[in-house]
């Protein structure tokens, strides 16, 4: 089965209803499956503080949001992700493409990768990174558990992950 299609199911699956993307290389596949669904109303952002903000306003209105971005956006995400998405306990999952992994062909890249996991730790957001096309079977149960405790949870998606560029 296709990656991005078997995201999207799991996605649809746990009635993830609106989705808000940020342009990716890496996941443009998945943003082309999101768009793709009737059952998911898509938005795409500017920015990734700004969709972090349509989500609080699809939960907020009885949806089950979702966040597609790079990691590169972290650094200007983490009052959003502090002071909104934790804050109000809101379920969030962040499919996020790990740029500066290995594979990365853009050298300014690798910068914010030496920081993203430890930024996320120190906001105390699980996070998941899937190095292995397997790794996604993990998502299903990853995504329960973002709705059963209100957290938001981090799902790094590398180039290996991807196959590369």
């Amino acid at each position: 089965m296709d990656i991005s299609k078997q995201i999207v199911d799991d996605f649809v699956a746990n009635d993830i209803s609106f989705v808000t993307t940020v342009p990716c290389k890496q996941l443009a596949g998945v943003i082309e499956e999101v768009d793709s669904r009737p059952e998911i109303y898509h938005i795409p952002s500017n920015k990734e503080d700004e969709g972090m903000g349509l989500c609080a306003g699809a939960f907020m209105g009885g949806k089950r949001p979702a966040i597609i971005m790079q990691n590169t956006a972290i650094g200007v995400t983490i009052n959003t992700l502090v002071t909104l998405t934790q804050f109000y306990r809101m379920p969030l999952p962040m499919l996020i493409s790990y740029r500066g992994e290995l594979k990365e062909p853009v050298a300014c890249q690798a910068e914010m990768a030496v920081h993203t996991k430890a930024l996320l730790n120190q906001l105390n957001i699980p996070t998941y990174h899937f190095h292995h096309r397997e790794d996604a079977q993990e998502l299903d149960a990853i995504l329960k558990y973002t709705f059963m405790c209100n957290k938001p949870v981090a799902i790094l998606t590398d180039a290996t992950f991807w196959g590369g560029y």
